[in-house]
């Protein structure tokens, strides 16, 4: 019988597969039934810096109120950060399986004195969202970079759990901002985020929201950077996330070198028995391929052992699309 069981961030998962940080995992109700499907881990919903904030700001914005600062940290201990450590505490009662917190941030302000109270709640690891738009034309992409770097510093001083970076696909060099962050401490990245996207409905002539899930082909990019970064940066867990849909999507993450699997929009989708669904499609695949382990094929195909890696370096189309007419 094949051995699903893998580590991340230093815990140990009975399977490689993560319900991601959505509302998915508002409820322990919930939370219970992806264990009971094979669920590895979760990671709890986000709480929000940027929604608290945004009421410091308003106020400021509208008022000569002087005390934003002590209002901030009355309303975070009085509501979102307490009910967060509830959710935590009810949620590491209920399961055996490790419950990850999610802090989506975008400064390393305010939101750092309570990420002690997380770890003191019982998380096992914390994941961080980090997501800073560049608006300012004038503003280096190194400027805006630094901000994870001063995130990450900051925060390995005040908790001792494992840390695991959420990154958007954004970045110029996702290698370097992956190096970066293990240097300072971080067990583990996600990749890739999603974020809010906009769209525009040309028949009310207004911005709206763009679809949140993922499609089966967003995987592709993914598929490069986790393929690429298990190789070259070994010392540091990798995450996938964006694009599985699937079982074989699943597979296929794990082969380019992923410890875990994250899964969201599937799960939307097609309901938590489809993690099940996912697990035997890869309990079947590892007794075809003669694999006991989950560590027998992790890595299999990435950068460094497949035999020519312009593979994974290739960008473009031309040697392929030559010969379509």
């Amino acid at each position: 019988m094949a051995k699903l069981d893998t580590t991340y961030l230093g815990l140990n998962l009975k399977s490689p597969l993560i319900v991601s940080s959505s509302g998915l995992n508002s409820s322990v109700e919930r939370i219970q039934k992806y264990q009971d499907f094979g669920a590895g881990a979760v990671v709890l919903k986000s709480l929000f810096e940027e929604q608290i904030l945004h009421e410091v700001s308003h106020l400021e914005q509208y008022s000569d109120y002087t005390e934003a600062s002590d209002y901030l940290k009355h309303y975070v201990s009085s509501n979102n950060v307490q009910e967060y450590i509830n959710m935590i505490k009810a949620a590491k009662s209920a399961v055996n399986i490790p419950v990850i917190a999610s802090i989506n941030c975008v400064s390393d302000s305010q939101w750092l004195t309570f990420a002690s109270r997380i770890q003191e709640a019982g998380a096992d690891a914390l994941e961080v969202n980090i997501f800073y738009l560049p608006l300012d034309p004038h503003r280096q992409a190194g400027e805006y970079e630094k901000v994870y770097a001063s995130i990450a510093e900051k925060l390995h001083k005040v908790i001792s759990i494992p840390v695991s970076y959420k990154l958007g696909a954004h970045f110029t060099n996702p290698l370097n901002i992956i190096e970066q962050l293990r240097y300072r401490g971080a067990k583990g990245v996600v990749l890739f985020n999603r974020f809010f996207e906009p769209d525009l409905d040309i028949h009310s002539m207004k911005v709206v929201p763009a679809t949140i899930f993922s499609n089966p082909s967003d995987i592709r990019y993914t598929l490069r950077w986790v393929g690429i970064a298990s190789h070259l940066i070994p010392e540091i867990d990798i995450s996938a996330s964006t694009g599985v849909h699937d079982g074989e999507a699943l597979i296929k993450m794990i082969l380019a070198g992923a410890s875990s699997v994250q899964v969201c929009s599937a799960i939307y989708r097609n309901g938590p028995q489809h993690i099940q669904s996912m697990l035997l499609t890869l309990t079947e695949w590892m007794g075809q391929k003669g694999f006991k382990s989950v560590a027998d094929f992790k890595g299999k195909l990435n950068l460094g052992a497949i035999p020519d890696p312009t593979h994974y370096e290739r960008s473009q189309f031309m040697k392929y699309f030559s010969n379509y007419e």
